[in-house]
């Protein structure tokens, strides 16, 4: 009788003992666990990393005018198509104002937003001079080796900006002021002296004029206190005027284009915010799409990490010329075959 109790009981122990290491391994593999035991997966195919996460961009625009505005927009619009209510925009204008724009991009520093857009030279200057972390994406800057002091650009800053250029062709806009006034002789050229990028503009295009036997002359004004007296300068002056993009004069179109008009003087412009205002023609960009691209880095840069010191600077895909028939009509001009009639605000 025990001999047979105890083969029952070796039998029952070996049977517990194969089961419980069948439970324990077998040829199943072991299931991953995250911290506190629970399961990790990783994100289905074309699922974003940032899936969930939240941004908060500051955007500081030096002023208010139709060109910046566009930029702004096109910003916008491409960030929330891309991440819908996962990004946050902090907008806030300069009014034109330097210290406006120190004092906003203080605030973003402070708040430690996640990326500032700068839209124009003074607002771009101001970011850059306030913090060395926070990715800087600049729209609306024609040349960011001048406005950034870069000796030797080469199209990366190496620093923590990038952005996008409405820099056209100034060669092409030299040409068309002697495509369309070819008896001009004398070119003012007006601009604030306070935008470095403006002058950038000016000695280039001045550099193209002389070449071509035409007398040129610089009229700068510091801000627009002056202006009106400088562009009557300029206006009585010259045959011809010629603007850059230049933001002080973009915010002040109605009262150059009166002088203009008074002086029976024409304006070729450098984009055509400031044309549709004061110019007859101008060789245009759409600011709204360099505002757009600037929101497509800015993904580039919040979600999938780019560094904008690596990233090339982004220019304008085509140019348009344009022109403005109200003040073609107004100076007595035809317009030349070519153009396309800028349309007319609503």
């Amino acid at each position: 009788m025990k001999k047979k109790l105890s083969k029952f009981l070796a039998l029952t122990l070996a049977l517990a003992m194969a089961l419980g290491l069948s439970a324990c391994g077998g040829n199943e593999e072991p299931q991953e666990t995250g911290t506190a035991g629970t399961e990790t997966s990783s994100p289905a195919p074309g699922e974003s990393q940032s899936a969930g996460e939240t941004y908060t961009v500051g955007i500081v625009q030096q002023m208010q005018h139709v060109a910046l505005d566009s930029a702004t927009e096109g910003f916008q619009d491409a960030l929330t198509e891309l991440l819908g209510d996962q990004v946050t925009f902090e907008y806030q204008n300069a009014s034109g104002e330097a210290t406006n724009c120190t004092t906003i991009v203080g605030d973003f520093v402070a708040s430690n937003v996640d990326l500032i857009m700068a839209n124009g030279t003074t607002a771009l200057q101001a970011a850059v001079s306030a913090t060395g972390d926070i990715p800087i994406l600049g729209t609306s800057i024609t040349e960011y080796g001048v406005a950034l002091g870069i000796d030797g650009f080469t199209g990366t800053t190496g620093m923590n900006v990038s952005g996008t250029s409405d820099l056209a062709p100034l060669d092409q806009q030299a040409a068309m002021i002697q495509e369309w006034f070819p008896e001009a002789q004398t070119v003012g050229l007006l601009y604030c002296s306070a935008e470095p990028n403006s002058q950038y503009q000016v000695d280039t295009v001045q550099g193209y004029l002389e070449a071509a036997g035409i007398t040129c002359t610089q009229y700068s004004f510091s801000d627009s206190n002056d202006l009106s007296a400088v562009a009557t300068t300029a206006c009585a002056n010259s045959d011809v005027v010629y603007i850059p993009t230049d933001n002080t004069c973009a915010n002040n179109t109605q009262l150059i284009g009166n002088i203009a008009i008074d002086a029976g003087t024409p304006i070729i412009a450098g984009e055509e915010g400031i044309c549709s205002g004061c110019g007859v023609a101008t060789l245009t960009i759409s600011y709204y799409d360099i505002g757009y691209k600037t929101g497509e880095m800015a993904y580039e840069i919040l979600v999938n990490g780019a560094d904008p010191a690596e990233m090339p600077i982004e220019y304008a895909p085509q140019f348009t010329p344009k022109y403005n028939a109200a003040m073609c009509e107004t100076l007595g001009l035809t317009p030349l075959e070519g153009y396309e009639a800028i349309e007319a605000a609503e």
